[in-house]
């Protein structure tokens, strides 16, 4: 249902995938809600996907962009600002990867120039989006910002990785540039950390299928969707947040203030008789 919580509004969508991506659901949400945007991805993403279907629907254009090259980022926010007509109130960061992660790597046998990567792609590309918008002064007063994030940055999960590290980086950047960007333009900068969410990048993961249903036990709301996500990212971007920034959001049912619960008891229990 549409509100028009963000009519009037301009800004870039990156990360889209296919319709199991938060950034997919965000784009049709903020489309419903009122927004003009772009889409952007990097070009082998761009192949793997079904974006230009996701463009087509919400009646707006592509444009390729690697996040971890600040040229890709100048020619993208040069070229979105020339199409929306103005400078941008929002920006969604929906991007990770490790490679280590991807080849099964154990933590205690990382390949370091991967691990790199890692950190390059999934949090200072963060902080080059951010940088490269104050230097081209490209995001409006009061714009919001929005990174993922999962609980891994701050909890230890054996299947993360170094995309734990990662996504501390990210929450990391957050705070520091939402200090910055706020006193200079009062600009919003938070992350969601969400729940194990059946995506492309999460279902990747060794061992998701049964972590994914720990965690809707573990929660007293079960897992939250790609699509509730969304419906939270859009809350952030609208005006009804103005005085939220440099946190990290949990999105995720109740799963990290929980220590147990009885239905995880109940099922240990089950197993020792």
């Amino acid at each position: 249902m549409s509100e028009n919580l963000l009519k009037g509004k301009k800004g870039i969508i990156t990360g889209a995938l296919d319709e199991n991506s938060i950034a997919w659901q965000t784009a049709l949400k903020a489309k419903e809600q009122g927004a003009k945007f772009v889409l952007t991805n990097a070009p082998i993403a761009m192949r793997m996907g079904a974006i230009k279907e996701l463009a087509a629907a919400c009646d707006t254009i592509i444009i390729p962009a690697d996040a971890t090259s600040v040229e890709d980022i100048e020619k993208l926010y040069d070229e979105a600002k020339e199409y929306l007509g103005g400078n941008f109130d929002f920006l969604l960061h929906s991007i990770g990867m490790s490679p280590n992660v991807r080849k099964g790597k154990a933590y205690g046998d990382l390949n370091y120039d991967w691990v790199q990567k890692s950190y390059d792609v999934s949090a200072i590309s963060f902080h080059k989006m951010l940088q490269v918008a104050e230097q081209k002064d490209i995001l409006n007063e009061w714009a919001s910002v929005v990174g993922l994030s999962y609980i891994a940055a701050q909890r230890a999960f054996p299947f993360y990785s170094d995309m734990s590290e990662a996504k501390a980086i990210l929450e990391s950047i957050a705070r520091n540039y939402g200090l910055r960007y706020g006193k200079l333009k009062k600009v919003r900068v938070n992350t969601v950390s969400q729940s194990p969410t059946k995506t492309t990048a999460g279902s990747g993961i060794g061992g998701f299928d049964d972590f994914f249903d720990f965690a809707d036990i573990a929660s007293p709301l079960g897992n939250a969707s790609a699509e509730a996500c969304a419906e939270y990212i859009i809350s952030l971007f609208s005006d009804f947040t103005r005085m939220v920034t440099m946190q990290n959001l949990f999105h995720d049912g109740g799963y990290s203030s929980c220590g147990i619960t009885q239905e995880l008891i109940d099922i240990f229990v089950e197993k020792k008789k």
